[in-house]
């Protein structure tokens, strides 16, 4: 079976070695997505100190940023957000992010209604505040 390596020319460059998503049959398997802007360190609604440490942090931009950067993957993948069967959600703050991660996730899988599972963790490689691992189909 094929395994095709995808890189999405509209997403943030990985911040390791790994590709955006890897396609394996009808199958496309997203490597974790943060909110990080294309071609730039830029987090949306962050706010760092000299020393890199995050000051504030807006959890609705971030996730707006995220599910933007998740798009633009799956659809450079020939996939697209209808598609989407499958997420893992990291935040780093459950008790202050949920209500209002849970609300905009809310917004953009109305229609489509994949599993979810959402898991706290203590930090992320980048300060950022979510991260998103999602599995695709494509027909």
């Amino acid at each position: 079976m094929e395994k095709l390596v995808i890189n999405s020319d509209s997403a943030p460059e990985p911040v390791g070695l790994y590709p955006h998503a890897r396609r394996v049959g009808n199958l496309l398997f997203l490597s974790g997505v943060g909110p990080r802007e294309k071609g730039t360190s830029k987090i949306p609604g962050v706010e760092l100190n000299e020393d890199g440490e995050i000051v504030s942090y807006d959890i609705e931009a971030q996730c707006r940023s995220v599910f933007k950067n998740v798009r633009s993957i799956v659809e450079s993948a020939g996939s697209s957000w209808g598609e989407i069967v499958d997420v893992t959600v990291f935040l780093t703050n459950m008790k202050a992010d949920f209500k209002t991660y849970n609300r905009v996730y809310a917004e953009y899988f109305a229609d489509n209604q994949p599993c979810r599972t959402t898991v706290e963790i203590s930090s992320l490689p980048t300060p950022i505040a979510i991260e998103l691992k999602v599995v695709a189909t494509i027909e």
